[in-house]
């Protein structure tokens, strides 16, 4: 009975540290250590590309960004203007009327399920009513900008995301939304709608995070708002509460202590890996309304870089990472796959890397610069731009079979 207990107290233990961005750093450093010993099974580090690289990312952020001090954060509300349509003003517009709570409320609701309906897109295509085309993350932006003002989220049709109205989303809603048909797939439909169901159903059954009376997922962002100290809110804090709050919703993968770990992955080696990407995503998109509504983001930098294909194809399509096997280029990797769980550490490790080395060349600071800025200007920015470069479609260098929860 002891030996149980103990056994079940270090499981507890561990689920904790592995919700933390901490952890994710530890692990994913015990990869990139042995990437610089040269003992790992499918990559090899090279790490004299790495100012290159940086100087690459440099360019790309002040094209983008020419007073670089002015750099927003790396979040969803970046998206929602692409093409030049002013969708996120017309939104909060919308709101004025509103409480400060309520305004919250409706922006939350929108980025959370915007940022829940953001993977790996393919080839698929969005055609807004005006005749203008979106693909990849910014397609997938309108597209679900479209898909909640447009109340389908709503058990009331209105334009927001309450537990009823996500509990009843199904993928031939998804689908249609999204203009998806055979010769306009998107990649993981059914896995991002159930994704949608589940959320309603964490929503409707976890009042210590949503209203017990009549749950909406904008909840979580008044909770969040109200749980700051003086106005401040650290940012690790509102990764916790979205680990908390919404981990429930992920499909069934690693558990441990009788939970499930979300982007937790066991590689032979290293043991458990943690990456979080989509919730730390997610967190960094709820930091603009979260502001909006007075709160004061501290200790920016706790938060990681986004092991994502985006991020990561930037460093293997530049040469900082080399495979071991060129001939993993052409094969399709599991994102549970060993060969995925080293490169998104090595991903994370390297952002941190690059972060430094960007800083250098433009002589800002950590505090003029966070790592959400850098990623903005950015990292991922410099990914698209050399994989145009490399291939006709500009898609990721290797070939990743998602369920659209991860990438």
């Amino acid at each position: 009975m002891v030996d149980s207990v103990e056994t079940a107290a270090r499981a507890a233990f561990e689920y904790d540290y592995l919700q933390t961005t901490p952890a994710i750093r530890a692990r994913a450093s015990t990869v990139f250590e042995a990437a610089k010993r040269g003992t790992l099974a499918h990559f090899r580090l090279n790490e004299a590309a790495m100012a290159d690289v940086a100087a690459r990312v440099v360019a790309v952020t002040r094209a983008q960004y020419p007073d670089v001090n002015a750099i927003p954060y790396h979040g969803r509300y970046r998206h929602f203007d692409v093409g030049g349509v002013p969708r996120l003003s017309r939104f909060l517009a919308s709101l004025q009327p509103l409480s400060v709570d309520d305004r919250l409320r409706a922006s939350t609701e929108l980025t959370i399920t915007s940022v829940l309906l953001d993977a790996g897109a393919g080839a698929w295509r969005y055609r807004e009513a005006d005749g203008g085309t979106f693909s990849r993350s910014e397609g997938l932006a309108v597209a679900s900008y479209h898909l909640f003002t447009s109340g389908a989220l709503a058990s009331d049709r209105s334009a927001m995301a309450d537990a009823a109205g996500l509990r009843q989303f199904e993928a031939a809603q998804l689908e249609g939304a999204f203009q998806v048909t055979p010769k306009n797939p998107l990649i993981g439909a059914a896995g991002r709608a159930g994704l949608l169901r589940k959320l309603g159903e964490v929503v409707g059954s976890t009042p210590n995070y949503f209203d017990s009376a009549q749950p909406r997922l904008g909840d979580l962002g008044v909770w969040l708002k109200r749980s700051a100290v003086d106005g401040n809110l650290p940012a690790s804090a509102v990764l916790d509460a979205v680990l908390r709050a919404l981990g429930p919703i992920w499909p069934g993968r690693e558990q441990l202590a009788g939970k499930p770990l979300g982007d937790v992955w066991r590689h032979p080696r290293f043991g458990l890996v943690p990456f979080h990407k989509l919730s730390q995503w997610l967190s960094y998109s709820l930091l603009e309304p979260l502001e909006a509504a007075g709160v004061t983001i501290t200790e920016l930098e706790d938060l990681t870089g986004l092991p994502e294909y985006r991020n990561g194809g930037l460093f293997l399509d530049a040469g900082v990472l080399e495979l071991v096997d060129p001939a993993a280029r052409e094969q399709t990797h599991a994102v549970s796959s060993e060969l995925v769980i080293e490169w998104r550490a090595l991903t994370v490790v390297l952002l941190d890397h690059l972060a430094d080395a960007v800083r250098a060349q433009l002589g800002l600071s950590r505090e003029q610069l966070p790592l959400a800025r850098v990623l903005e200007g950015g990292s991922w920015r410099a990914g698209r731009v050399i994989a145009a470069e490399l291939r006709p479609g500009g898609g990721p260098p290797l070939k990743i079979d998602s369920d659209g929860t991860v990438f």
